[in-house]
């Protein structure tokens, strides 16, 4: 069997809470970080994955389908417990403290995994943009959540993904981001276009 074999597709925040299931994906998990990281951060096939979690490798085929999806998986799962997004009802307050906390995460040693994989999963053809959105589906939960609770209808999630998480990528990426004024510069940019959409919604 090899990695583009389906056998169908589990994503990210679909398993049961406890239980069997939740036992697996975590060994599973611990199993890819723990193989990525003796492997100088090269995601690792989905066999030796399952030998070393434990488990048989039609599991990891059924539940993920293909290696990248597995690491594009455990990278969200990470991302969201070491970058968490708040939700407080004050739109610059959450945005500042994600941003802040997000170029530091960035600019950390293997910070920028989380995005790496996104990039590979992207170019995997066997996993195709639907399925590399359903994996991130998580996330922009969260995405949404933040914007819910201060009622920003003029945004959506992926505008938080192209006005601060892309840049901020690329800004420390290349050495340029900070923490401060970069930032808050970014959040500005977001803040400016629900402004601007507001505006001409109210022109109609």
């Amino acid at each position: 069997m090899s990695d583009t074999q389906d056998a169908g597709f589990q994503a990210t925040g679909t398993v049961r809470p406890g239980g069997r299931t939740a036992r697996t994906r975590s060994a599973v998990h611990d199993a890819v970080r723990e193989l990525m990281a003796a492997n100088g951060g090269e995601s690792p096939d989905i066999p030796a994955v399952a030998a070393h979690a434990g488990v048989h490798p039609a599991t990891i085929y059924r539940r993920w389908r293909t290696r990248d999806a597995l690491a594009l998986d455990v990278a969200v799962s990470d991302v969201n417990e070491s970058s968490p997004i708040p939700a407080t009802g004050d739109l610059r307050a959450d945005l500042l403290a994600y941003t802040r906390d997000l170029i530091e995460t960035f600019n950390s040693p293997g910070g920028l995994s989380f995005v790496q994989a996104l990039a590979t999963a992207s170019r995997d053809t066997h996993l195709g943009p639907e399925r590399t959105q359903e994996l991130l589906r998580p996330r922009f939960e969260l995405f949404q959540r933040m914007l819910d609770a201060s009622g920003a209808t003029e945004l959506e999630p992926m505008d938080l993904v192209l006005l601060i998480l892309a840049p901020a990528h690329l800004g420390t990426a290349f050495g340029m981001f900070g923490q401060g004024s970069d930032a808050e510069a970014l959040v500005d940019n977001v803040l400016d276009v629900a402004a601007g959409r507001r505006a001409r919604r109210s022109a109609r």
